[in-house]
């Protein structure tokens, strides 16, 4: 099985407002970055959004390193919030609807496909690869805002 790194960033001008998100994968010597943007959404579902977008380029199985600044996104898979909210039809343990479900969803399948460690990492704290998605993140919602 081949094994993917793969770096993911999301961020919104407001919360919500547009957002962005950027991801760079690395395969060996190979690198691919990938940015898009939501002119209405929130933080959140950028993160996800991110990991979402770079795990469905992968081709075939892999084994994957997923790294994230975002707590929400690695605790949700980690600690098993995610597949806890699916199996209560999508609500929290105070029964509240879980956030974001479609994405969470669509997660979820993604990890059935590839083996997937999460990993955080502190934002904005001089790690490369994740500044640099930041920088794609942002330059997404830039790009929103030029179109209006």
């Amino acid at each position: 099985m081949k094994h993917v790194d793969i770096y993911t960033d999301g961020a919104c001008s407001g919360n919500p407002g547009p957002g962005g998100y950027g991801a760079i994968l690395v395969f060996g010597s190979l690198k691919r970055e990938i940015s898009g943007g939501d002119p209405q959404t929130t933080n959140n579902r950028m993160e996800l959004t991110a990991a979402i977008e770079a795990l469905a380029l992968l081709k075939e199985p892999c084994s994957v390193t997923l790294v994230s600044d975002s707590k929400y996104l690695v605790d949700g898979i980690n600690r098993g919030w995610a597949k806890s909210w699916k199996r209560n039809g999508w609500r929290k343990a105070d029964r509240k609807p879980a956030l974001n479900a479609d994405l969470w969803e669509r997660l979820l399948r993604l990890l059935e496909v590839h083996r997937v460690t999460f990993s955080w990492v502190k934002g904005h704290a001089g790690h490369p690869y994740n500044e640099r998605c930041d920088e794609l993140a942002v330059a997404a919602i830039e790009g929103l805002k030029a179109e209006d």
